[in-house]
This record gives structure tokens, C-alpha cells and sequence, in this order.
């Protein structure tokens, strides 16, 4: 368990305690994972800080060092909880100058501890960066964007911190603390909701799920839902059975990260067993941003640690071992493919044994027991993967395989079922959330499994009867499978998304749903906790986006994937980002969602997640008084989408669109030009009208 500080107290003891005294017990708590530079930097952060404190040396109040932030992964260098103020600060030993990376460092923790830490919420917060040997310091003291007690960074170097202190005191009026004012500060509650990367960077750090999630309820259904996962994994093992679950969720309840989780925590399980035979998880994913995204960022940890223990690591060696359990889907069933005997014949796979040799327990199946199929419910029909592959895949560059007899739901379960031994299949189930063609929905697992493999064990989240599932099919479906028993435990019932607006999911889905009186009551009840607003300027968005991200937060511009008309607005649906930067570069560089010049559309940020997003709403989805209007761009005009499923994808298009924002977003419409008409003005003003009527403020 890692320690939520270093050490710990009073500003009396603390100014009277020896420098070794204190040095000895932050070491300790250490565990001499820190390399020699920082033991030195503790040495000067407690001399400076035993003069700074003197004037408050008979107050009560408290001084900590290395306070953990479990969200971001790192620890505040010191906390000084006086007069009802946390000062953050964060020291760059020997250095003179204050970097933007510094200050955007000691922002995020401050806001970190405003936004999840309990004891924190109602308290003025003051980040300080002490760049020690500077020549330049900051005497100005003001509030960032928002009025939530919360200052700009405060820059100084050692000599002026104890001035800048005061007058923070002063600015305030700030009366000495009382005995009980920060009793429970440095053990209270603390409830993050991260970003699926920063999630999976945690985890791979071996944090647990309940360090990571805010709601203890969600930690606890997450922690439940893992345990219930490896429980059948190990069943299956020790009694030698083949299995498959369904887990079922709210919107944002974090599905993806129980599948994250059971493939990590199982292969640091088989990594200590030190068997050549392991019992490995994979995680599968159709999503290729997400896996593309994930796999760089988790790279980019690994080699941050290794470089911290003094050991090599280049990206593409840390890349190799994340891809062991993150994959792309295609790729796992690439190589499935690879092993089969061609031509098909009579409507049967077969394995060619000139091109696969059989392992003794894993058969001519991959070498991972476990696999974790995250969107289940988007795996391909047969009529959609037979044509895929009978044209050789999306470019026609793949071995064509024609008359190919199995959905993709068929086929997966079929390679598991080559092994000789045991595997498990968790297969991960969203709702409502279709956005392209060919998705058979998960009721062809069952399907698959009551046709083609009745020994396999089937565990479905009780939730998964419902009628969003299957069209509440499933209970039909399961009926006469005896292998199958519905449980609690697969459903996740708290949604751990948005901090600022849970309510989110539900707003989006009225205003789609054209139900002007709930949406209205429902922004109501979250507006000024996630700011949503209106303007028609494009670089108007941009501004606003830049004025309200503080620290680290990630903004970029999102736009529909059938936005062909905002070239205009320089921004064009055909060029793709490069997703892996967009999500996860500085705003230096040009492919940053930072720099605010590519957008990415609904297929690019599906599962991951923005602070802030500026959505550019096009003349594909228009509002009308006789309900939406969906259109696509043909050639040289737009046409109307006539097929109920095509217009499906683009309404859950846009939900995803408006989904992304986890502190706030602005909408903008252009005003359209009405010198052309695919840009005409009425394509976007009824849809500007619209939102508007629900209370989003213009500006």
C-alpha cells in the first residue's frame, strides 16, 4: 500500500525537529525508491521551509512532504495547511528559471486537491513553484479563470517564500486556524475520475481500482466486478473449463477499465508465477484510436519508470511489452486466420497444419487463456465479415478468404475453443452506442454459444436482459442453456465520468431525443458545475477553450465524421489526425488537440475523453420543427440519409460528440454563407435556435 505521505507535522515540531530527524522518517516512508538527487532536494526543501515557517511556528497548523496525488501518479513536494489555506509547493532545487511544464505541474495538483480531495472542496488554494536559485519572482496574486478559490501559480525562489506567504495571508484576511481546523486534512477521502489513459497508467502502476475511481460506490462496484472476473478465471483454470461473461454497465460506469484491469492484474499475476506456460490476458479492442493511444501512453510511463532505475528502455521495446496484453482486434484475429485451411470448404474451419504447429496445452489457439473484448456488442455480423474478408479487407491488400462461415462473435469464441486446457472470454457490453454499419450486437455471442459450443460456461450480468441489450432478448435467448446463470456482481451501476456533470449523459440524450422540457430541467440542474455555451465564430471556440483549461487539462475541437462543409473553417474531415499525438503531445506541437487546427470526429474519440471540447457543429444533423434532418455530402451537395440505421449511426455520432467534455464544452454553429448553397444559412440556424432554447448561454 503506498503511503499518502512522507511525513507528517505540526508547524512546531517540525521548526524544532533536527534536519536528520525529519530526513530519517521521509526516508523511511521512501522505501529507497528515489534516486540520490532527490534525497538531496529533501535536505534544502526542509532547511528552507524550517525558516520560512517561523513567523506561524506557535499556530496551529500542519507541514507535509511527498503528498500523494493517486489520480496523476506523483506526490506534492510539500503541503502547508495554515490559517484555512493549503499552500501546494512544489521546489525545483538549483534551478532559475520557471518552465511552462513546472507551472502547469503544480496547477494540476492544485486543482487536483479542489476537485477530488474532500477536505479540500471549500478551501483557498495556493500553488506555489519555487525555482530556488531564481532571480525573478512573482508578488502578484490573483484567481485563475473560475471563482473557486483557486490562485494563478505563484512563482519565487526560496529567499522571497516566506514574503509571498504572508501577503497571501494578507490578501485574504486570514485568521490563525484553530486546533481542529486540519484534523482530518491529511487522511481525508480522496475521489478522483480519471481519463481512461490516465486510468490505465495507474493501474499499470499497480494501483489499485479504488485509488483511481471518486465515488467510493464506483471503486467498490469496479473492485467487485475485477474479483468476480479473476474468481471464474481461476475456476476455470483449476477445473480445467472453458467460460465467458458478459459485464454489463451505466454510461462512463468504466467497463473498459474492469477489462483494463483484469488484463493487467493478471499478467503481473503470471509474470511473478515465472512459468513458461503463463495463463496471459489479452485485451481486444476494435477501437483503434483507444488501443493506438493506450498503448503509446503506457509505453511512455514504462520507460519513464525504467529511466528513473537507472535501465535502459527505448519507446519501441516499451511499446512491445504493453502490445503483449493491449491489442487491436484485427491483428488477434489476423492471426487466427493465418492458420486456416484455405479454400473453405463445406462450411467448415480447419487448421492447416503445414502453416501452425500444435502446443501442447494451447493447441493451435493463441497463447493467451483470457481474453477481454471491450464494445462486444460492436463485433462484426457474418454478412459483414464474410464480405470483408472475401474482398481482402478494407483496401483489398489482404489474402482474400471467401465463403467464410462465422460472425466475428463465432469465430473468437472458436479460437479460445482450440485450446486443449481452459480459457475465458469477458466480453464487455455497452448500450446504445452504435455508430457504424455491421455491428451484430451481442446477441450473437449468445447465439454462438448456444449453437456451436454448449460446454462453455456462460455468466451474464442479470442487467443484460434489459431492453437496450438484445432488444430484451437475452432472457430468451439464455433460456434453455443450462451452462448459464445471470449475476449481479457484471453490472455496473455508478457512473464514475464527469465530475462536474454526471448528468451529462442524460442532458445529451434528451436534447437528441428533441424533449425540450427535461433537457431544460436537466442542464439546469448542472450548468454551473460543467459550463456548456453557444457562439457561431470558430476562433471565438478556440479562445474559450484556451481561457478555460488550467494546468495539464486537454481541449481539442471534435467534429461528425460527415462534416464535410467546414473547409471553409479550415478544418477538413478526410485528413485524419495523428490520434496518438492529438491525445497526447503539448500544445507545442502542431498535431496537439492543443494546437486547435485538427478536429477529431466521433471515430477518433470514441472511449477516450477531453477536459474541455469544442464541437463544430455542421449541416449534416440539422434541427427542423418536424425533427432532425440527416444529411451527407455527396460529390458536390449534401443528400438526405433515407436508411433508419445509417440515420441511427449519426444521431449516436453526435452523442458521442457531446459526451466527450469532462469539465465543459462549447458548441459552435457556423452561420453558413449564403453565396453557397451547401453552406446556406437555414442548414445550421435551426439547430443554433434550437440549442439556445434550451438555455445555453450564447456568447
Amino acid at each position: 500500500m503506498i503511503n499518502r505521505f512522507f511525513y507528517r507535522s505540526s508547524l512546531s515540531d517540525f521548526i524544532t525537529d533536527s534536519i536528520d530527524t525529519i530526513f530519517g522518517k521521509i526516508s523511511r516512508n521512501d522505501e529507497g525508491d528515489s534516486m540520490k538527487e532527490q534525497k538531496y532536494a529533501w535536505t534544502e526543501e526542509i532547511e528552507i521551509m524550517q525558516e520560512v515557517l517561523q513567523p506561524w511556528k506557535d499556530e496551529h497548523g500542519e507541514i507535509l512532504f511527498e503528498y500523494s496525488i493517486p489520480r496523476l501518479g506523483k506526490r506534492i513536494d510539500v503541503i502547508v495547511l495554515l490559517r484555512n489555506i493549503v499552500f501546494v509547493i512544489e521546489f525545483k532545487a538549483g534551478k532559475q528559471e520557471f518552465l511552462q511544464a513546472d507551472m502547469e505541474q503544480v496547477m494540476d495538483y492544485a486543482l487536483d486537491l479542489k476537485n477530488f480531495h474532500l477536505e479540500s472542496h471549500h478551501r483557498t488554494i495556493v500553488p506555489i513553484l519555487v525555482a530556488t536559485e531564481a532571480k525573478n519572482y512573482s508578488q502578484k496574486l490573483l484567481f485563475s479563470v473560475y471563482n473557486d478559490q483557486i490562485y494563478n501559480p505563484l512563482l519565487t525562489n526560496s529567499v522571497k517564500l516566506q514574503e509571498l506567504i504572508i501577503s497571501v495571508l494578507r490578501n485574504e484576511h486570514a485568521l490563525p486556524s484553530s486546533y481542529n481546523d486540519f484534523a482530518q486534512w491529511a487522511i481525508s477521502r480522496y475521489s478522483p475520475t480519471p481519463t481512461i489513459i490516465e486510468a490505465a497508467s495507474a493501474l499499470y502502476q499497480s494501483h489499485t481500482v479504488k485509488d483511481i475511481t471518486r465515488h467510493e460506490a464506483a471503486g467498490v462496484a469496479l473492485e467487485e466486478t475485477t474479483q468476480f472476473v479473476l474468481d471464474i478465471i481461476e475456476k476455470s483454470k483449476q477445473l480445467g473449463e472453458k467460460s465467458i461473461c458478459f459485464v454489463t454497465g451505466v454510461p462512463g460506469a468504466g467497463k473498459t477499465l474492469v477489462g483494463l484491469n483484469v488484463a493487467i492484474q493478471q499478467s503481473i499475476k503470471t509474470e511473478h508465477e515465472g512459468k513458461s506456460d503463463r495463463n496471459l490476458a489479452v485485451f481486444l479492442s476494435g477501437n483503434g484510436p483507444l488501443v493506438k493511444v493506450l498503448t503509446a501512453a503506457l509505453a511512455k510511463d514504462k520507460q519513464k519508470r525504467e529511466r528513473q532505475k537507472g535501465n535502459k528502455c527505448n519507446i519501441t521495446d516499451a511499446k512491445r511489452e504493453v502490445s503483449q496484453f493491449i491489442q487491436i482486434i484485427h491483428r488477434y484475429r489476423g492471426n487466427m486466420l493465418a492458420k486456416l485451411k484455405l479454400p473453405i470448404e463445406n462450411g467448415k474451419l480447419e487448421i492447416d497444419e503445414t502453416k501452425s504447429v500444435a502446443h501442447k496445452t494451447a493447441g493451435h489457439g493463441e497463447v493467451e487463456h483470457v481474453a477481454i473484448f471491450d464494445e462486444a456488442q460492436r463485433s462484426w455480423d457474418l454478412e459483414h465479415l464474410a464480405g470483408w474478408l472475401a474482398r481482402g479487407g478494407s483496401r483489398g491488400g489482404m489474402k482474400k478468404v471467401l465463403d467464410f462461415p462465422m460472425s466475428e462473435a463465432e469465430f473468437l469464441i472458436w479460437s479460445l475453443d482450440l485450446r486443449k486446457d481452459w480459457a475465458v472470454i469477458v466480453c464487455l457490453v455497452g448500450g446504445g452506442q452504435e455508430i457504424n454499419t455491421g455491428e451484430a450486437g451481442i446477441g450473437e455471442w449468445i447465439k454462438a454459444v448456444n449453437k456451436t459450443f454448449p460446454n462453455w460456461k456462460v455468466y451474464i450480468s442479470k442487467h443484460l436482459t434489459d431492453k437496450e441489450y438484445v432488444e430484451g432478448n437475452v432472457a430468451e435467448l439464455i433460456r434453455n442453456n443450462k451452462n448459464a446463470q445471470q449475476v449481479e456482481q457484471l453490472h455496473l451501476a455508478v457512473s464514475m465520468r464527469s465530475f462536474r456533470a454526471e448528468n451529462l449523459s442524460k442532458f445529451v440524450h434528451y436534447l437528441l431525443d428533441r424533449n425540450i422540457v427535461q433537457a431544460r430541467i436537466t442542464y439546469n440542474d448542472f450548468k454551473d458545475k460543467y459550463p456548456i455555451v453557444l457562439t457561431r465564430n470558430i476562433n471565438t471556440a478556440k479562445h474559450w477553450l484556451e481561457d478555460h483549461a488550467r494546468g495539464s487539462e486537454r481541449y481539442g475541437l471534435v467534429v461528425s465524421s460527415q462534416a464535410y462543409r467546414l473547409k471553409p473553417l479550415a478544418i477538413d474531415v478526410r485528413l485524419q489526425p495523428d490520434i496518438e499525438h492529438w491525445f497526447l503531445a503539448d500544445k507545442k506541437d502542431v498535431r496537439s488537440s492543443l494546437f486547435l487546427e485538427d478536429a477529431a470526429t466521433e471515430f477518433d474519440i470514441q472511449g477516450l475523453e477531453l477536459d474541455w471540447v469544442g464541437l463544430i457543429w455542421d449541416g449534416d444533423f440539422r434541427y427542423t420543427e418536424n425533427g432532425w434532418n440527416h444529411n451527407a455530402f455527396r460529390g458536390s451537395k449534401w443528400q438526405k440519409i433515407r436508411q433508419h440505421n445509417a440515420q441511427l449511426y449519426q444521431l449516436n455520432a453526435y452523442r458521442v460528440l457531446m459526451t466527450r467534455g469532462r469539465q465543459g464544452m462549447i458548441i459552435c454553429v457556423p452561420e453558413g454563407n449564403t453565396k453557397d448553397h451547401t453552406r446556406l444559412p437555414e442548414f445550421y440556424d435551426g439547430t443554433y435556435e434550437y440549442l439556445k432554447s434550451l438555455g445555453i448561454e450564447e456568447i
